[in-house]
């Protein structure tokens, strides 16, 4: 164990991923790492920048094979929490058994795939136990498909999380398709944005970043203060040569949010989503 009790929380990184490249990988992937990500490394640039507490999301290159994920919270319990990828017939002891090593939700990844549809009855019961375990649904795709996705999940009553901002287009404006949508969603309470990823933006390191300052303040004030969280995205896949956790947290700083911000944004908003006000056994 690298962790056993309880330790305050100074900031909390709330999107990360951890991986080595001798697992087996997704047959259908995108991306194919020539690197390790160890918790080892991961938990050094949390102590290096303050941070005390992280999340790790099972990486889509990985596909349904959480182990190495599952492994790194036995070996952290207090300090992590993970965001897990399914299939939807998974058992519910499974479900339970992941629950029990700190397991706060399920990521769907749906970047260069087509569009599921809710409705399908295997879709229904596995957001049904999603929701017994009161664990969030986090998306990943472009703003202009999220609209949809969100009010094809919201009659589940499940927690909502959206990836990256949402994945806009850094070139076009903040009206650009799918993002009033986005915000007016926002406002009904039931969803988290990951202020994260912002040099995933599609445009110049300067155009994510003056998008990004645009972007916050409406997102502030659709989602609510404390439904926005920060999140690192190390080691930054495919991104790793321009792309470091100081560039993120420098991105962070950049955006020149308020201190009451700031403490959303790494304490207030992630404690309350990923659970980490819960008691943990040591």
């Amino acid at each position: 164990m690298l962790d056993t009790c309880s330790r305050p929380i100074t900031g909390i990184d709330s999107h990360a991923h951890v991986f080595s490249r001798e697992l087996n990988l997704a047959a259908a992937r995108r991306y194919t790492p020539g690197y390790d990500a160890t918790l080892e490394q991961y938990l050094e640039h949390l102590r290096t920048h303050g941070l005390s507490h992280g999340v790790l999301v099972q990486p889509s290159f990985l596909g349904t094979d959480n182990s190495y994920l599952l492994s790194a919270l036995r070996q952290a319990p207090e300090q992590l929490r993970g965001v897990v990828v399914l299939e939807r017939d998974v058992s519910r002891c499974m479900l339970n058994d992941m629950a029990r090593l700190g397991v706060v939700g399920v990521r769907l990844n749906l970047m260069g795939k087509a569009l599921p549809d809710f409705r399908d009855a295997a879709w229904k019961e596995f957001f049904r136990q999603i929701a017994e375990l009161d664990w969030h649904v986090e998306l990943h795709r472009q703003v202009e498909d999220l609209p949809g996705l969100l009010r094809q999940l919201m009659p589940f009553g499940i927690k909502l999380v959206i990836d990256h901002f949402g994945r806009p287009d850094a070139r076009l404006s903040v009206d650009q398709p799918g993002f009033p949508q986005m915000l007016e969603l926002g406002l009904t309470g039931r969803i988290w944005m990951k202020v994260s990823g912002i040099y995933r933006l599609a445009g110049t390191p300067q155009q994510n970043l003056e998008f990004a300052r645009r972007a916050l303040p409406l997102l502030e004030q659709s989602f609510g203060l404390h439904h926005l969280v920060w999140g690192s995205d190390w080691p930054h896949t495919q991104h790793e040569d321009s792309i470091s956790f100081g560039t993120v947290v420098e991105h962070l700083q950049a955006l020149e949010c308020s201190t009451q911000l700031m403490r959303s944004l790494l304490v207030e908003g992630p404690r309350e989503l990923f659970r980490f006000d819960l008691p943990v056994s040591c």
